[in-house]
């Protein structure tokens, strides 16, 4: 073999490498994301959170979950909860408390306000959820007259 040949193919075989290892050289820049889509993972997590508040009262009166380990698990639940509640604050004062229920847009949340809310809360939760089916164990309203499930009497 001539050495000609032998430059051009290991130029050859240099090109190519170059061209395949060039998108591991180079660096991508970051996502950036709005504050449309950072308040709307707060918003999802919020969620996530609460139900899983939800989720650990209901076990633990149900007694999956041990006198010991409920406190310490719901405090951390709930800290997680603040942190991202601060967050929420931190990021667009339309989350808050009082914008949410088309009250006092741009007042200050005050502690009856806040007790107000938490008490509608309470009285719109209050006739939803009544237990569950005697027959299928299925979760049932105060409203329904037979289990939707089953269709077992309940009055």
């Amino acid at each position: 073999m001539d050495i000609g040949v032998i430059f051009l193919l290991l130029a050859l075989l240099i090109l190519v490498a170059l061209f395949v290892a060039r998108p591991f050289m180079q660096r991508a820049p970051a996502p950036q994301m709005d504050d449309a889509h950072i308040v709307s993972a707060l918003l999802v997590e919020r969620d996530r959170i609460l139900n899983a508040l939800q989720e650990i009262d209901f076990d633990y009166t149900l007694g999956k979950i041990p006198a010991e380990d409920y406190p310490v698990q719901r405090a951390n639940l709930l800290q997680r909860g603040a942190a991202i509640l601060r967050q929420l604050d931190a990021l667009s004062p339309l989350t808050s408390p009082l914008a949410v229920m088309g009250e006092g847009e741009g007042k200050e949340a005050t502690d009856e306000d806040l007790e107000a809310l938490i008490a509608k809360r309470r009285a719109s939760l209050k006739d939803k959820a009544a237990g569950f089916c005697p027959k299928c164990g299925r979760p049932i309203f105060s409203s329904d007259s037979f289990c939707p499930q089953c269709g077992y009497a309940l009055k």
